[in-house]
């Protein structure tokens, strides 16, 4: 294909709106929600308004947001990464949606508790316990406490109240963070919820703390508001773990979060070319696609030739990142396989890479390196 055929055909697949519930997304991509701790205090400040909007003026359709964190003392590790609560962080955040509004963007807020992978004493709140499912954390060592009832009952109301106040300030959907091995995660995945009462177990009962989160954020925001759930099969620091063998386990772990009303799952991998089962070519969007009948983000080094290891371990690839096709990843949004992409690295890298894409321009985009990290741009 000639390189004006290929910039064609990048703009008819990519430039499709989409509709979900009450949110129309003017195209296909999406921005990867990254955390960049550049919110003092954890307030989202002006360079963070700007970051976000400058994304949304350049053609990116869906804004995902960061990670911040909900209202409840052990849910955050830093002071530097911004909360969803608190009206000074409200404020910045309604600042935020309006720039991307105006920019023609449309944006969604990824709500999240670490649970176990954070660290005793950290900050925003350092008197908080570590919590999570079973007191056992990612490396199977004993950490932090197990949570009681009232702990489940508090996160769950904490999460629901975040997911109002995303639709009151004026968000068109909201992300739950279900993956890497942060809280909700930890329920899921076998290894880390070790719980003997309903939370625990087979697969069904270790997706009831998501079920009962999801259907408490379904119950507290309109019908027509769309819930996105982030899952991944890697964890943090174990990016071989799988939490679903077959697609058989994922099916009875996805089954129940639909029951409790996500409109679309946000399947995070990292390599959105990586076959996720033997016998197919569908990635996790696509097989999640196939058994939930629901819309589908996919995400995993979009744009680029190599996953983010490298970015974080040292001696894994190469500490320069270049710029890759997209054909492939054309060939599965023409087929279906997936609804949404969103873009990670090399939308930080370059913050128009919608624009550049979409027009043909992909002689200017920029390769991502690890250095752009440091600076909010």
């Amino acid at each position: 294909m000639s390189i004006n055929g290929s910039a064609e055909r990048a703009a008819q697949v990519l430039s499709r709106p989409f509709t979900v519930g009450g949110m129309t997304v003017p195209n296909r991509i999406a921005m990867a929600p990254m955390t960049r701790m550049f919110s003092p205090g954890g307030v989202p400040n002006a360079d963070v308004v700007a970051y976000y909007a400058r994304r949304a003026a350049a053609g990116v359709g869906l804004i995902i947001t960061e990670g911040t964190y909900i209202e409840h003392p052990s849910a955050g590790l830093s002071d530097s990464v911004p909360r969803f609560y608190g009206e000074d962080a409200l404020a910045g955040w309604a600042e935020v949606v309006k720039q991307v509004h105006l920019a023609g963007g449309r944006i969604a807020p990824q709500i999240w508790h670490v649970g176990v992978s954070r660290e005793e004493g950290a900050p925003p709140h350092p008197e908080a316990p570590v919590l999570s499912p079973s007191g056992i954390g990612l490396n199977g060592e004993p950490v932090g406490r197990a949570m009681t009832q009232d702990d489940v009952d508090a996160v769950i109301a904490a999460f629901a109240d975040a997911a109002a106040n995303a639709e009151r300030i004026g968000f068109d959907g909201v992300e739950l963070h279900g993956a890497h091995g942060y809280l909700i995660d930890q329920f899921l995945w076998g290894a880390t919820n070790r719980r003997s009462d309903d939370y625990g177990g087979d697969p069904a009962s270790r997706v009831r703390f998501a079920a009962e989160l999801v259907a408490a954020c379904r119950k507290a925001v309109s019908a027509e508001f769309p819930i996105i759930f982030r899952t991944s099969q890697w964890k943090q620091d174990h990016y071989d773990v799988r939490m679903a063998e077959t697609p058989q386990e994922l099916e009875a772990m996805l089954t129940p979060l639909v029951e409790a009303g996500v409109d679309v799952f946000h399947s995070s991998t990292r390599r959105y070319w990586t076959p996720e089962f033997e016998g197919s070519d569908l990635n996790l969007a696509g097989w999640t696609k196939k058994l939930t009948g629901k819309s589908t983000i996919t995400v995993g080094s979009v744009g680029l030739n190599q996953d983010f290891l490298p970015t974080f371990v040292p001696g894994t690839g190469s500490e320069q990142t270049q710029v890759a096709d997209i054909e492939n990843l054309l060939d599965r949004l023409e087929r279906d396989e997936f609804d949404l992409v969103a873009v990670g690295r090399a939308l930080l890298a370059d913050p128009e890479w919608a624009a550049k894409v979409l027009s043909g321009r992909t002689a200017e985009l920029v390769p991502f390196s690890k250095d752009q990290l440091g600076t909010l741009h």
